[in-house]
């Protein structure tokens, strides 16, 4: 259940001892939390809509916000099944990494184990809350989240389940713990040294560089998506059309959805082809100059618009998106490292080399070739599902699963070795 802003510290604490019983666990336990909370995502939907009908009822349905929020009976039944996946995994924890015996005698091993307690701070995205515990519970973590105010009615329902999933099982309901939603609550959540082992933000990137800045907790970056698709002076036309307009319309509020085309200067000529689809979607275009003008009388005026430098660099999440022209591939990939957020990049192409050039020079946690950015998704690499798409570099990177969910200690056992 959502607590009291008073208690805030008593309940870190209270979350801080149900991780470390989550150690006890047997993974046939953890399992069949799972399915029961699968199950009962499905039993109690019609509760779990109204709750969230409340939230939509507050929100503009032209907010972009709008569809992320938006919970109906096909995507309950879509995160069932990915609960369901996610129990079907094995653990992550308790895998010997590594391990040897010195000449000396003592052995040493290096074992997975949970980060502990993983508080989460997000933004409309009650999907959120189901994703992150069944990960969590997998990977032996209790979590505390935070979510917006724009998803507190269904966020206090999906909570209120989980934990009488729990009850039902014998286990701590303190495995996950929902915060008030206001700010005070991030602030206590953000300082929470000694309870929170690990902070993940998941949202706009100001929400991510507020937590950055704020927190003396770690964090790890998760979310904010600028995605670029550089289409090569020999990318096919027929794969490009396809994988733009996926890219960009299949869900435009996520944060692999694509926010910029690069065009080599060669494939100008094509330019109206290949965003001929986007029309039907009324996508609105930025173009640069070279890009207007192939595109002016080839594309409906009310959504062509001159593109200046700050439509370059920004997460539109919504049917926009920008087109900048470029004279060759290294020009992309400057562009690209200029302006990306380092989440999801594609290029499309035919020319060998061009493509392994873009693989490996391309900074980002998911480069792909001939293949559309929507891919970026912890169920669609295998993973079951995911806590957030990480955008750094330190301890995990792209799609966070359970493996992501869990750090390691060292093992050492001898008899009586002592250093000289």
């Amino acid at each position: 259940m959502s607590i009291g802003l008073h208690s805030l510290t008593d309940n870190f604490k209270s979350v801080q001892q149900a991780s470390r019983k989550l150690g006890q666990i047997s993974k046939e336990k953890v399992t069949a939390v799972l399915i029961s909370l699968a199950d009962a995502a499905i039993s109690h939907s019609e509760t779990i809509l109204m709750e969230n009908q409340k939230d939509l009822d507050r929100m503009s349905t032209a907010d972009p916000k709008y569809d992320r929020l938006q919970l109906t009976n096909q995507r309950l039944q879509d995160i069932a099944n990915e609960i369901r996946k996610v129990a079907a995994l094995p653990t992550p924890v308790g895998i010997t990494l590594e391990q040897r015996t010195m000449e000396n005698g003592i052995h040493i091993s290096k074992i997975t184990v949970p980060l502990g307690v993983i508080g989460v701070i997000f933004e409309a995205r009650p999907n959120v809350t189901f994703d992150v515990f069944a990960l969590c519970l997998q990977s032996g973590n209790a979590c505390i989240l935070k979510g917006g105010s724009d998803a507190a009615f269904s966020n206090v329902a999906i909570v209120q389940l989980i934990q009488s999933v729990l009850q039902q099982h014998g286990l701590p309901e303190n495995c996950i713990e929902l915060l008030p939603a206001t700010r005070e609550a991030t602030t206590e959540l953000l300082n929470a040294v000694g309870y929170v082992d690990v902070i993940i933000p998941r949202g706009s990137q100001q929400l991510i560089d507020f937590v950055r800045k704020e927190s003396k907790v770690p964090v790890i970056e998760t979310g904010a998506g600028i995605v670029h698709a550089y289409f090569d002076e020999s990318g096919d036309i027929e794969k490009g059309k396809a994988i733009i307009l996926n890219s960009k319309t299949r869900r435009v509020s996520v944060c692999n959805a694509l926010d910029c085309l690069l065009l080599h200067a060669s494939q100008l000529k094509n330019l109206p082809e290949l965003v001929s689809n986007m029309a039907n979607k009324n996508v609105l275009l930025y173009a640069d100059e070279a890009a207007y003008g192939a595109l002016e009388n080839n594309y409906p005026s009310s959504l062509l618009i001159h593109a200046n430098e700050k439509h370059y660099g920004t997460e539109f999440l919504d049917y926009t998106m920008a087109i900048k022209t470029v004279p060759d591939i290294e020009s992309a990939i400057n562009h690209i490292s200029q302006h990306s957020s380092k989440h999801s990049e594609t290029i499309i192409a035919e020319n060998p080399t061009h493509i392994e050039q873009f693989l490996q020079q391309v900074d980002a946690a998911v480069v792909y070739a001939n293949v559309s950015t929507a891919f970026t998704d912890g169920a669609q690499f295998g993973l079951g599902a995911e806590i957030g798409i990480s955008t750094q570099k330190l301890h995990a990177r792209g799609p966070m699963a359970l493996k992501e969910l869990c750090s390691y200690k060292w093992i050492v056992r001898g008899d009586g070795q002592v250093r000289g």
